[in-house]
């Protein structure tokens, strides 16, 4: 099947007409080049979406309070109530299957007035109040310095974290801040790190304008006591977030003494199931593609056949005196099919290497020109390249499958009588 003289004639049957070979080709080139470059902008809109989300550990809830919409147990509706610092202990030993539970208390915030003071410099920044495992579900690079750890939490220390927005108002360019002191809300803290957000939710600027102080520090000096304004929870992995939070919830409510049916009182992001919503649109977006691109590149198919039908009308002799001398069936069947299937082969190739260079240009005009929003490395990987050569193969069979069977059907001594 392989032979020398099969391949010398497949050379031979392509290239007898070389015009028509090119623009039968240029249907199957154009399909496969369409499919990956559909699929290779899908996943550079994907890259760009998830890089929003700034490297949060997306099977993470932020749940805070709000106020109590339903009267309960003789309590009005209307009231203000706070989590306590042992409502996390509560959550700990009660609700299985989490990996981080991070009590979190804040000030500052948009708008705010200047709340940090360094000599004659002043600054309205974010302000946090945080636990070491913060960092594990907002990942951040500590560019000196190190984060807050356990010692500090213990002990209680007075130091501070900075952002790299931060230290650019705060500080002089080649200054370094490591053991200097800044004062919040009146309150003398040494900087002991900086850091910067690894991604750009929201407000990519703001994001690095934030000061990270030690929860029980936090508490103590800003009057606190054992109140806790947020927090940020965690699933392990293998649980959904959203499948566990309506045990928290439950447990919350029963210790503050909230209706079971009062939905507002908890107020809570599920980035899981935001994370899940945007997972669920780019697998029909790749779903669009594959089929756009099958589309198009059914089209080539077509005229693959079709050309390949003209080329069986023309080679009736041929066929009849191969036949006369003895060749099978399944050596007229065989030479068809293997004309069909390498020309289809080599313009899907030419189409991949040609889609390639386009993704190629196109990640160095990001790389040149800069991040551009929701958009990042457009690319496929080596299983996208497999499934374009399968569609290939088995595209080559169709389009030679009618004009083979043909083939096969011309009776010898009527191929002879054709002139």
């Amino acid at each position: 099947m392989f032979s020398k003289d099969r391949w010398d004639e497949i050379i031979e049957a392509l290239s007898s007409n070389w015009f028509r070979t090119i623009l039968t080709a240029f249907g199957v080139l154009w399909g496969i080049f369409i499919l990956v470059v559909l699929l290779a902008a899908g996943k550079g809109l994907e890259n760009g979406v998830k890089s929003d989300f700034g490297g949060i550990a997306t099977n993470t809830m932020f749940m805070w309070t709000q106020g109590i919409s339903k009267p309960y147990k003789g309590l009005p509706k209307g009231r203000q109530f706070n989590y306590k610092t042992d409502d996390v202990q509560a959550i700990r030993d009660n609700v299985p299957n989490l990996r981080f539970i991070s009590p979190r208390n804040q000030l500052g915030g948009f708008g705010s007035t200047n709340n940090v003071v360094r000599g004659l410099k002043t600054g309205a920044f974010n302000v946090y109040g945080d636990y070491p495992e913060i960092i594990q579900q907002e990942p951040m690079d500590i560019t000196s310095g190190r984060f807050i750890n356990y010692g500090d939490i213990e002990e209680k220390r007075k130091v501070a974290i900075i952002g790299e927005g931060v230290k650019t108002a705060m500080y002089g360019f080649a200054e370094d801040p490591l053991g200097t002191y800044i004062k919040i809300n009146g309150v003398n803290f040494m900087v002991i790190g900086t850091y910067k957000k690894k991604g750009g939710n929201g407000d990519a600027e703001e994001e690095q304008k934030q000061i990270y102080v030690p929860f029980t520090t936090f508490s103590q000096a800003f009057n606190r006591g054992n109140n806790v304004g947020w927090m940020a929870i965690t699933a392990e992995d293998g649980s959904s977030i959203t499948e566990i939070k309506p045990q928290i919830f439950e447990l919350l409510k029963e210790r503050h003494t909230i209706h079971p049916e009062d939905d507002r009182a908890i107020g809570n992001f599920d980035l899981y199931e935001q994370f899940s919503k945007v997972n669920g649109l780019f697998i029909a977006l790749r779903f669009v593609a594959y089929f756009v691109g099958i589309l198009v590149l059914l089209s080539g198919i077509i005229g693959i056949s079709n050309i390949m039908l003209i080329v069986v009308k023309e080679r009736t002799k041929e066929i009849g005196v191969r036949r006369a001398l003895g060749a099978t069936p399944w050596n007229i069947r065989g030479q068809i099919l293997m004309e069909s299937i390498v020309l289809t082969i080599i313009s899907g190739m030419l189409g991949i290497a040609f889609a390639t260079l386009v993704i190629y240009g196109a990640n160095q005009m990001l790389e040149a020109n800069g991040p551009v929003d929701m958009f990042a490395n457009p690319s496929v990987n080596l299983t996208v390249v497999l499934i374009a050569l399968t569609i290939l193969v088995v595209s080559g069979l169709l389009a030679g499958l009618i004009p083979a069977q043909n083939a096969i059907k011309i009776k010898p001594v009527d191929a002879l009588r054709t002139e």
